[in-house]
């Protein structure tokens, strides 16, 4: 199909001593609220099901491991597939996953209507850092209790779209949109937990993280002519700050949808993904543009280098 009404399902704050069970019951409210509005495709945040507990340190990782999803579906996100199945309505969400081999990632999946994990895709660029570091205001420990995701960056057609994933710091990053672009995605959906304080420069404000949040996205959406969708945990969870800005941004790169709140809040728009070829195919045509000739230091070299 061309046209299909996507979602947006932001979720306000999740607290340490909320429940999965209870936090899939705010989910599916949001997917009701989603049925009855057309939504056919429907976007949750980052850790959908728990608290942003990388703010917190652990001396031994494995005390966290009550946070992590051993299986998927599981007993109490089944409702949710369910709910989904019913309605015949695709989605995607943030967990934290613990393979069977004791690997920790962060993961989202896509699901297809008939409630199938058709996609799954492992965060690749984890910010923050590793060990407990007193100077800061505030942790962030994502390195601490996950590995870079082994994944890649794939798609999978669904629902008649091409459509790909990315989860939080990826959206910052452009080798993120067009390794996705470059497979003609149509869809790319960010679930995000963003702090809201940054305590490495006093002059970044709220104010600011939003406007870089909200420039990745529609630079990536447009360089690549794709629909996205970037969805926030957000709001005070555990007597910290997230900030919320929920948007949905076309193929030209403009935001078409806007959460208002920093709650639980569904926002939609009516995507017609036969508006992503007018520039796949004019100033975005890779194959006709592009020249990876001159594009090796790219895969070649992580860090900067000065060479002259």
């Amino acid at each position: 199909m061309s046209k299909m009404i996507i979602g947006g399902a932001q979720i306000g704050g999740i607290q340490k001593d909320e429940t999965r069970e209870e936090v899939v019951a705010r989910m599916i409210a949001l997917m009701d609220q989603a049925h009855e509005k057309g939504v056919t495709y429907l976007a949750y945040p980052e850790m959908t099901l728990t608290t942003f507990f990388p703010r917190f340190y652990a001396e031994d990782r494995a005390e966290f491991d009550h946070w992590f999803e051993t299986e998927m579906p599981n007993a109490a996100t089944q409702p949710l597939f369910d709910r989904a199945k019913e309605y015949g309505m695709g989605f995607t969400f943030g967990y934290c996953e613990l393979t069977p081999e004791g690997q920790h990632f962060n993961t989202s999946v896509i699901v297809s209507p008939e409630g199938e994990i058709i996609l799954k895709y492992r965060k690749t660029h984890l910010p923050g850092h590793s060990e407990y570091e007193p100077e800061r205001t505030h942790q962030h420990l994502e390195k601490r209790y996950f590995l870079p995701g082994d994944t890649g960056f794939n798609v999978v057609r669904n629902q008649g779209a091409i459509m790909g994933m990315s989860i939080c710091n990826d959206r910052r990053w452009p080798e993120s949109w067009r390794v996705m672009g470059l497979q003609g995605v149509e869809l790319v959906t960010v679930g995000y937990n963003t702090p809201s304080q940054n305590n490495l420069s006093a002059e970044e404000g709220i104010e600011r993280r939003i406007y870089h949040h909200e420039l990745s996205v529609c630079a990536g959406a447009y360089q690549n002519s794709t629909y996205a969708v970037a969805v926030a945990k957000c709001g005070m969870e555990d007597g910290n700050h997230m900030f919320a800005g929920s948007i949905i941004v076309d193929p030209d790169g403009f935001v078409v949808a806007r959460a208002t709140g920093e709650g639980d809040e569904l926002i939609t728009h009516e995507a017609d993904f036969a508006k992503c070829a007018f520039g796949k195919s004019t100033i975005f045509n890779f194959a006709a543009h592009r020249r990876t000739e001159h594009y090796g230091l790219i895969c070649a070299r992580t860090g900067v280098q000065i060479d002259v």
